[in-house]
């Protein structure tokens, strides 16, 4: 292990010297505060250091030691409801040693030590094992079992397995003898936070994360082991989106990460969280949930890192076989912190002072997510699905991060400040959004839900494109200028925009809608625009179909409990049908 001095401080940057036989990535303890710190960058016996405290009153000659260990995380039981930092500090405990505010070089390690978890063998002590198998289980939280598995690039012969009992997870559970000789496992597991954790094969991602939001889960839907960006102003419900996806995603583990937002929005997330109640089992959320805070005003280093560390718990479930969803909020502050550092090591700037290489590391990133068969014996599938919120400038889309993260992910659910001002939530733009998993998922909307669940998507979007082009003409010369048929048109987008895009995450109906619901309630809408044209088409004129009282039963849809929805809906529709055909025919319109 290299000893240097330090020679230079740069804000979180250091340089340090004498420190031959250094590693790139290796952690490093700085200064006589041993202040923790990563190398990225090695120059004969000089090593640049990223500093993940801050360095304020640091000054040269003082101590570098070296580690000779990569910057790794813990894995094993305790993570879920735990509130960590951007290097896995376990925040509550730092807090009951240092008070409110955290203490330059704190050391505490990111597991209890001393708490004894009850552990279920399920292995079978002779049998062969490898890297990925299943040792026993531990009940994590109320909700969730970890899964104890043989580390990655472990093989041979399991000779001896821990009985059932409560154990301490750097306590011996299990010996393997492999051909080096044999080697103690325990229940805690060390991993380089930049190294993806290995898988047997990567899959196509064809299976919905249903999230019970209609106007993603039906029009711009995300596959399990998918990615997506939310990019959007201030204002616009990227938050509150987090919150949703965290709540009613099918998917079992989640993992949020708070890349330099602002210490107010990560406090209300950290306060709100715990609160939230888990729809799928009444229990609290956080017990499948794990919060990684890292504010704008840490240092920007851990706010580099921090994402590093989420991937790596998610992967560490999704070698167990769970599902699940990874939120990063904002990935446009983790590029913020790679912009500082860049410039620190006067680094040659591409776009707008970003380094050049914001794009693969974006891509390294996002690269990690998957639907997988994991590692071990048998089949075990798991999934990551990555979900990048992106905090443009003045919410201009066209900016480096927001391009980069383009054309990395595959959905893209942009969300429009105009909309947030005229209070549709979720103000996902219908026109500007996309998502590539259609055809994906689309085999699992026919077998499990509708047949026709595609053509009915289709006509929705053809009837939405149809109304932003009349609404350049109705800017121009106004609504009445407009033939009856075009007015009918109006009239059917405005039901799918304000009655099915529209929801309200406040509600306790409407926050969560079945994949179900969503088809029948957009077949509803359609059934009363394809009369309305009929109607039309015979004379029937528009404003006459605008103030039919169908409509409001149609609005009050949303509303109407899982249980009573479709009976409502068939009810709904016999209306409309009886009302469109008691209006007044006159003769035919243009």
């Amino acid at each position: 292990m290299a000893q240097g001095k330090i020679i230079k401080v740069s804000g979180p940057v250091i340089v340090a010297k004498e420190m031959k036989g250094s590693q790139m990535y290796e952690v490093v303890r700085v200064g006589e505060e041993r202040l923790i710190g990563e190398i990225i960058e090695l120059e004969g016996d000089k090593a640049t250091v990223q500093v993940y405290e801050e360095t304020a009153g640091i000054k040269p000659g003082e101590p570098v030691i070296g580690t000779g260990m990569p910057l790794s995380v813990e894995l094993g039981p305790g993570i879920l409801k735990n509130f960590f930092d951007g290097i896995q500090r376990p925040l509550d405990v730092i807090m009951s040693k240092t008070g409110i505010f955290i203490s330059r070089g704190v050391d505490v390690p990111s597991l209890d030590r001393n708490k004894k978890w009850e552990f279920t063998p399920t292995a079978k002590k002779g049998s062969k094992v490898t890297g990925g198998d299943i040792l026993g289980e531990v009940q994590e939280t109320e909700v969730i079992k970890q899964r104890i598995l043989v580390p990655p690039g472990i093989e041979g012969e399991l000779v001896k397995l821990a009985g059932e009992g409560n154990y301490k997870i750097e306590e011996t559970i299990a010996v393997v003898k492999t051909k080096e000789g044999e080697k103690e496992l325990n229940m805690l597991q060390k991993w380089p936070v930049r190294k993806g954790r290995p898988y047997k094969e990567k899959l196509d991602p064809n299976l919905p994360l249903v999230t019970g939001q209609r106007v993603i889960d039906t029009f711009f839907p995300i596959a399990k082991g998918g990615t997506s960006a939310i990019p959007g102003g201030f204002g616009t419900g990227k938050t509150v989106m987090g919150h949703q996806l965290a709540r009613w995603s099918d998917a079992k583990i989640f993992v949020y990460v708070g890349c330099g937002e602002r210490g107010n929005e990560m406090t209300e997330v950290v306060e709100d969280f715990p609160k939230l109640i888990d729809p799928y089992t009444g229990k609290p959320l956080m017990e499948r949930t794990v919060l990684i805070a890292n504010t704008s005003n840490m240092p920007v280093a851990a706010r580099d890192v921090s994402v590093y560390t989420g991937i790596t718990l998610a992967e560490y479930y999704r070698d167990m076989g769970y599902d699940v969803a990874l939120t990063a909020d904002s990935t446009s502050r983790w590029a913020e912190a790679m912009r500082e550092i860049s410039g620190r090591l006067e680094e040659m700037p591409g776009e707008e002072g970003y380094p050049a290489y914001l794009a693969s590391r974006l891509a390294a990133f996002y690269e990690r997510a998957g639907r997988v068969i994991t590692l071990g014996s048998g089949e075990r599938y798991g999934s990551i699905t990555v979900t990048g919120a992106v905090s443009p400038p003045g919410g201009d889309f066209s900016e480096p991060v927001t391009q980069n993260t383009l054309r990395i992910t595959k959905v893209f659910w942009a969300l429009d400040s105009s909309l947030a001002d005229r209070r549709h939530f979720p103000s996902i733009n219908w026109l500007k959004s996309y998502s590539l998993y259609l055809d994906n998922i689309q085999s699992w909307w026919t077998n499990n839900v509708a047949k026709d669940w595609l053509e009915l998507r289709t006509k929705a979007m053809a009837l939405l494109q149809k109304e932003a082009e009349l609404m350049e003409i109705v800017k121009l010369v106004g609504p009445d200028a407009l033939p009856e048929r075009e007015r009918v048109v109006l009239e059917g987008a405005r039901v799918v925009r304000e009655d099915f895009l529209q929801q309200s995450a406040l509600d306790e109906v409407d926050t969560f809608c079945s994949s179900k619901k969503q088809y029948n309630m957009l077949s509803l809408m359609l059934k009363f625009y394809e009369k309305a044209m009929e109607a039309v088409s015979k004379g029937v004129l528009a404003k006459e179909i605008a103030a039919l009282e169908v409509l409001d039963d149609i609005a009050r849809i949303k509303y109407v409990p899982e249980k009573d929805a479709e009976k409502a809906i068939a009810k709904t529709k016999e209306k409309i049908e009886k009302q469109i055909n008691a209006l007044p025919e006159r003769s035919k319109t243009r």
